[in-house]
């Protein structure tokens, strides 16, 4: 099962950078992503998603690849190639892989105009460890749906405050 976390970030590029931080991790098996999506919102209100995987362009390119071999079974490799090109970015823009975009446009609409929203759907998480990694990086906890421990763990780490869950005993 699943796991949705959304943080707000004053910027995109803090944004950006807790993505590639929880990208690194998840190399090291620390944790799973099913999804990593920014929302950035412009002055205007405009929301714009940075998805990890872009698939108009990559089903064009399935689509250029099938559609060319396709073509030189009927000695016509450029118009299979433009018609597969074609199709393939059609499908791949109608295709909706990882969080729902239409949801991650309504929840990004409340925060502020300039900042932007990280959107993580977690398949897999080894929490002390990658909660020690996302210590003091700031963010706003907006939606999860972890349990109410593993809640007020991330909004700690992401605070810099001593995590309730952490071991108290006096030293």
């Amino acid at each position: 099962m699943s796991d949705l976390v959304v943080i707000a970030f004053p910027s995109e590029a803090k944004a950006e950078e807790v993505r590639q931080k929880l990208l690194s991790m998840q190399k090291e098996y620390l944790l799973e992503l099913g999804d990593a999506v920014i929302a950035v919102k412009d002055d205007k209100g405009t929301i714009k998603l940075n998805q990890l995987i872009n698939t108009t362009a990559a089903g064009a390119v399935s689509g250029t690849f099938w559609g060319a071999l396709i073509g030189l079974i009927f000695l016509m490799p450029l118009v299979g190639a433009a018609v597969g090109a074609a199709s393939g970015a059609i499908g791949g823009a109608l295709a909706d892989v990882g969080i729902n975009d239409e949801w991650m446009k309504e929840t990004a609409a409340s925060i502020q105009p300039g900042s932007a929203a990280l959107f993580l759907l977690i398949r897999k998480l080894t929490t002390d460890k990658v909660l020690e990694r996302l210590q003091g990086e700031g963010g706003t906890v907006m939606k999860t749906s972890f349990d109410h421990t593993k809640e007020a763990a991330l909004r700690a780490a992401l605070a810099n405050v001593e995590a309730a869950v952490s071991d108290s005993s006096p030293t």
